[in-house]
């Protein structure tokens, strides 16, 4: 613990790490201090050490790799974390049985009038079946529960409940550049395309519920600290999507979940 008043005392110090600096002529260090929000000393444990003071937090690294915060210079930063709880992700499930599994479980527990949504962040080749699921088997999943699935830019498939939700019939016209497939009936089967406009897919998505405001608070705060997790402090948000800008960001910037410790927006035009 630093005694010399000539050494600045740090707020926080990482240690015993491998600290990525950036400065080609030092690639690394195995401690840094901070103080402020500024680097105050990187160097070796021993060093950086002396600027430790009676509030000093010590974080020991345990070897691994420090790197400083990923901008992501274009997401939907203020959208995802206003929809963040209501959504059910495929990432990296290994079979479309585990995703239909996990699509029937969420429905048992969604209550009304919610829907499921699964919003993208998979694709076919990630299940070992190398296949869609079809909505035959979306429906079977979830009779009864609105099931909103997003496929890339291309397709969102809706079960016949998120079709009697959203009021579409077979006199519901297609936007230009969309389409609405249809049975022999001329009723909608529940799959939608973009041809190659994807508006009809994220206007039908915004006839969901919303959540509550101290919802969307708490589903940002989790959204935020997802990204964190991922290792992403700050991001340019593109706006879009059906969403009231200026309005939208007050979830996020209630009680100060923009502030240190989640994520920085750096606020594009919209």
């Amino acid at each position: 613990m630093s005694t010399n008043s000539h050494v600045e005392n740090a707020n926080l110090i990482v240690m015993n790490g491998r600290i990525a600096t950036g400065d080609g002529g030092r690639p690394s260090a195995s401690a840094a201090a901070i103080k402020d929000g500024r680097f105050i000393a990187v160097g070796s444990d021993k060093d950086v050490l002396s600027h430790r003071g009676v509030g000093t937090q010590v974080i020991d690294a345990r070897g691994r790799t420090v790197i400083p915060g990923l901008n992501d210079s274009h997401m939907h930063l203020i959208r995802g974390g206003l929809n963040y709880n209501m959504e059910l992700r495929w990432d990296g499930v290994p079979s479309l049985a585990d995703a239909l599994r996990m699509l029937r479980d969420q429905a048992r527990r969604t209550p009304a009038p919610q829907w499921v949504r699964v919003v993208g962040g998979w694709n076919e080749f990630q299940f070992a079946e190398r296949r869609m699921p079809t909505l035959e088997e979306i429906n079977d999943a979830a009779p009864d529960t609105p099931v909103f699935v997003l496929h890339l830019y291309d397709r969102a498939f809706l079960n016949a409940a998120a079709i009697r939700a959203v009021g579409y019939t077979r006199d519901t016209p297609a936007p230009p550049g969309t389409e609405i497939e249809r049975d022999r009936r001329g009723n909608p089967t529940g799959l939608l395309i973009a041809r190659p406009n994807a508006s009809i897919l994220y206007a039908t998505l915004a006839k969901g519920p919303k959540l509550a405001y101290e919802d969307q608070v708490n589903s940002t705060r989790l959204f935020m600290r997802e990204l964190n997790r991922l290792g992403i402090t700050s991001a340019i948000d593109a706006g879009g999507g059906f969403q009231n800008y200026r309005r939208d960001r007050r979830s996020q910037a209630s009680r100060g979940t923009h502030c240190s410790g989640s994520i920085q927006p750096l606020y594009a035009a919209t």
